[in-house]
């Protein structure tokens, strides 16, 4: 009788190990990002730091674990594309049950969504020609000009000077993410488009829909798409899988339940999960990852994401020339938030904090990221990661020993 197989070749058995050496020939050919993989180790003395000085930051966290600032954290640092210290301290979870941080534990990065998925991909946006900094926000949201806001351009969102409040009304309740949009475009300006800087998780909003009526997508399915899934950030997502629950970290009680892999931001939470300004799960050898891509001007591992000239204008001061203020176009530079660079790492250096205690700073110059992750909300609400994102991050640049900055930069007005 003839047997059909595909297995098989005439009468002769096909070898069962062909479709098996076809996978792995497969396998080998596909790119690298499609596995997760964390940044290389690297041994501190042979990278310019002090691994005496660099270990201070054991006794910096657990102090902060003993005050009860926070229940616990993971912190990582970076230096030219290698990792030199990467610890997990105290606890994920104090309630309803006790657990150990780890290493891998998924965050709920809050207000890093603003610049790891939003700003990244506005600037994704302006490099393919669809959109360019100095447009209207209105030439893509019509609604948005109602009430004299007309003159607001992106780079305004961006650099949080479009005079729009700090945040959309929580009261009277509303829910949907349409409803946001709609809310966001009510708003009256509270000073003139340019004149002052106001942190404004509205701008996020609003330039998370941005991306998504331009490109056609959800801000989730187009970061996902050109940013996290080809940098290989298999950890990082908005709405997380309920399979990643045992390393998801909690947050708070939200009527009566503990939030763990729903987003704390109370704007993004009545969104659906999924906008500009908060709403992103993810862990601290992501991150990295992300960071070293712009350390590396716009790519990592022969992935490029942006352009150089992208990656520097997301680092570089862009807003208006009379503000005291220095934002790029997404990153914090220098404003009332910058505690995060501590007292030591240089002007021009850049980064961004989380409201739920997470933070991430990069020196251009030395070539350092620094990563600190808390959950500083759990279980009460009542933890402070203020003081120690910037002792964290003074024990790091006092761990670099081979450190050569000109001293005329300092005299250039940067």
């Amino acid at each position: 009788m003839q047997n059909d197989s595909p297995l098989l070749r005439g009468n002769r058995p096909f070898p069962l190990r062909f479709p098996i050496f076809m996978l792995l020939l497969v396998l080998c050919c596909l790119p690298e990002v499609m596995f997760a993989e964390h940044l290389p180790a690297g041994q501190p003395a042979e990278l310019g730091i002090s691994p005496e000085r660099l270990a201070r930051l054991d006794d910096v966290i657990e102090a902060s674990i003993g005050a009860e600032e926070i229940p616990g954290a993971v912190v990582l640092v970076a230096r030219r594309g290698k990792t030199v210290y990467r610890k997990a301290f105290g606890l994920r979870s104090k309630e309803p049950d006790v657990e150990p941080m780890t290493i891998d534990s998924i965050f709920d990065i809050a207000s890093l969504t603003k610049v790891i998925a939003t700003a990244t991909s506005i600037m994704i946006l302006v490099e393919e020609g669809k959109i360019a900094l100095n447009e209207p926000v209105s030439d893509f949201i019509p609604k948005f000009a109602r009430r004299g806001k007309e003159k607001v351009t992106l780079l305004h969102l961006l650099t949080h000077h479009s005079g729009l409040r700090p945040d959309l009304d929580l009261d009277p309740k509303w829910k949907g993410y349409d409803k946001a949009i709609d809310l966001a475009c009510r708003e009256r300006l509270v000073a003139d488009p340019g004149e002052q800087f106001i942190y404004s998780d509205i701008n996020y909003v609003l330039l998370g829909e941005v991306v998504h009526r331009v490109s056609g997508m959800s801000l989730d399915q187009f970061a996902a798409e050109r940013i996290f899934k080809p940098l290989g950030m298999v950890d990082t997502s908005f709405l997380p899988s309920p399979t990643d629950r045992q390393r998801l970290v909690p947050t708070i009680l939200r009527d009566g339940e503990m939030l763990r892999g729903q987003v704390h931001d109370p704007t993004a939470a009545r969104m659906g999960g999924v906008a500009g300004n908060a709403g992103v799960f993810s862990t601290v050898d992501d991150i990295a990852i992300w960071a070293q891509m712009l350390l590396n001007e716009g790519s990592y591992r022969g992935v490029r994401i942006l352009s150089p000239l992208g990656a520097l204008k997301m680092s570089t001061p862009q807003e208006p020339r009379s503000s005291p203020d220095w934002r790029g176009a997404g990153f914090d530079i220098e404003t009332r938030f910058s505690t995060v660079r501590g007292d030591l790492f240089p002007a021009g250096s850049f980064g961004h904090s989380g409201y739920t205690g997470t933070s991430v700073w990069l020196d251009p110059f030395t070539e350092t990221t620094v990563i600190l992750f808390t959950s500083r909300l759990h279980p009460n609400g009542e933890g402070d990661v203020v003081a120690l994102r910037s002792k964290v991050a003074s024990v790091v640049a006092a761990s670099l020993m081979d450190v050569r900055i000109p001293r005329q930069f300092f005299y250039q007005g940067y």
